[in-house]
């Protein structure tokens, strides 16, 4: 899987999809914009869904702008709507839903950033022109007046939509300079759109890279989740190293670009990773629920970097990563909760990022069935994401070596199939429960319990089901050897 190039339409088929799905609005468009406009009020459709409606791509959830000030907004919406909310009151946005169309319609504003704040100030303005200048890139600041349908783009944004490349309406260091986060949506937008970043806008980001300091880590963690998710996450990803800004909001990446030494006796990690990501990307129809899985790509994307903490040449020139597999789960720990992730994603990536190098102690087969359930019981409810993982991780241009390695993991993934039929290895648990192992030693509740439980659980592991019978004599056998 490569970065696409860039796909490139003309005007002529932009104004010829945009017109098609107009129509498909139709019930919305034109009954909020007759509703604004007999109300005094000008709105238009904006943003996202007017480059996407060009793209041909369908939209439920649809952004408009007015003139209109939230609480007229918030009158009209709610003679109109099905559900209103106003949690976006403070930046002018007011929400609503009807049937299966969300609609978020925003006073026209304008806002900057202070240089020393993480919040925008807002303040309202009173055109349309002037709200479209301050939106981030030149195919987002389109607009389509309703319900007349009239399109304004006064910066050219259909023109770089149909060449597939990114501009800013102004100088991109003023719109930078507005909101830092815009560099972050850059990437985002190439991951997404597959476009080629302007010149200008890459060299802005390159020299502005540390104002993204002043951006919440919860922004940021949010644009970094959907340039992952994203249908060519490596060309944004690549963007954020080029322009330095990675070494800001995810420097564990930049730092996989680690010297070779002059034998040339390891892979080249960085682009190792982003090969990994794209495999495992390919392998996302393997999951429960496709894709594309955040989990699965973070997990990709860090797997190993541990590797420049843990690097060691030996005396024979020959490089060693001991040990990556763990220090690299404790720094994906240490960045998720810096980036404010769930503690859940981060247990959960973590855990992947630690397990990856366990299939490499399988061999030709030799682990013993005691070995392959502590597989699956180590795993938990990673063990799909692992078997992607684990797949991905193969980039050798060996045919036969990646040949070799793809049967012996076919090969695991059978004996842990048959297991599973055989021991319901998903829910493995001692052959007694706590209240039977406290009525056979004669003990209450306390640690002792926990200890024969643990015990249990670890004879269940290395010899498979036992009869009530049998784990009741082992667990008596046990208890007396420690007394």
């Amino acid at each position: 899987m490569s970065a696409p190039a860039p796909t490139t339409r003309t005007v002529v088929e932009l104004q010829q999809n945009v017109g098609a799905e107009l129509d498909r609005m139709a019930p919305v468009i034109d009954d909020l914009g007759a509703l604004f406009a007999d109300a005094g009020h000008e709105l238009a459709l904006v943003g996202g869904p007017v480059r996407d409606a060009m793209l041909g791509r369908p939209h439920t959830d649809l952004d408009f702008t007015t003139s209109a000030r939230p609480d007229e907004t918030e009158r009209l919406l709610d003679a109109w709507g099905e559900a209103i909310w106003d949690m976006g009151r403070d930046f002018g946005t007011i929400g609503c839903r009807k049937g299966p169309w969300t609609v978020e319609v925003t006073t026209y504003r304008s806002e900057a950033y202070d240089p020393a704040s993480r919040k925008p100030t807002v303040d309202f303005g009173d055109t349309l022109e002037a709200d479209l200048g301050r939106r981030d890139f030149t195919v987002n600041a389109m607009a389509v007046r309703v319900p007349g349908r009239v399109v304004e783009d006064p910066y050219g944004g259909a023109i770089d939509l149909a060449q597939g490349l990114l501009r800013t309406p102004g100088t991109p260091e003023q719109s930078f300079s507005d909101d830092p986060l815009r560099m972050l949506r850059a990437a985002r937008f190439a991951a997404q759109l597959g476009f080629t970043v302007a010149p200008e806008v890459v060299a802005a980001m390159t020299d502005m890279a540390g104002r993204i300091e002043i951006i919440s880590a919860e922004r940021i963690r949010d644009e970094l989740v959907k340039l992952i998710l994203a249908a060519h996450p490596r060309r944004g990803l690549a963007l954020l190293v080029e322009t330095g800004l990675a070494a800001y909001v995810l420097p564990e990446l930049p730092a996989l670009a680690l010297e070779r030494d002059e034998h040339h006796r390891h892979k080249d990690v960085y682009e190792h990773t982003l090969t990994v990501l794209e495999q495992s990307i390919d392998l996302e129809e393997r999951l429960p629920d496709g894709g594309p899985d955040f989990v699965s790509r973070f997990a990709a994307l860090m797997h190993d970097v541990g590797k420049p903490r843990t690097r060691r040449f030996l005396d024979d020139g020959s490089v060693t990563f001991h040990h990556h597999d763990v220090v690299g789960a404790k720094l994906t720990r240490k960045r998720m909760q810096a980036l404010r992730f769930s503690k859940d994603e981060t247990e959960a990536v973590a855990k992947l990022v630690e397990l990856h190098l366990r299939f490499h102690g399988y061999g030709s087969g030799e682990w013993t069935d005691s070995a392959v359930r502590r597989y699956v019981r180590d795993a938990g409810d990673q063990l799909e994401r692992l078997h992607v993982l684990t797949r991905a991780d193969c980039t050798t241009r060996n045919r036969a070596k990646a040949e070799r390695l793809r049967r012996t993991y076919d090969d695991l993934e059978v004996r842990i199939a048959r297991l599973q039929e055989q021991e319901e290895l998903d829910s493995i648990r001692p052959d007694l429960d706590g209240n039977q192992i406290m009525e056979l030693l004669g003990i209450g509740p306390g640690r002792d319990v926990g200890r024969a439980y643990h015990y249990l659980l670890e004879l269940r592991l290395d010899r498979g089901p036992m009869s009530e019978e049998a784990a009741a004599a082992a667990l008596l056998e046990w208890w007396g050897s420690r007394s």
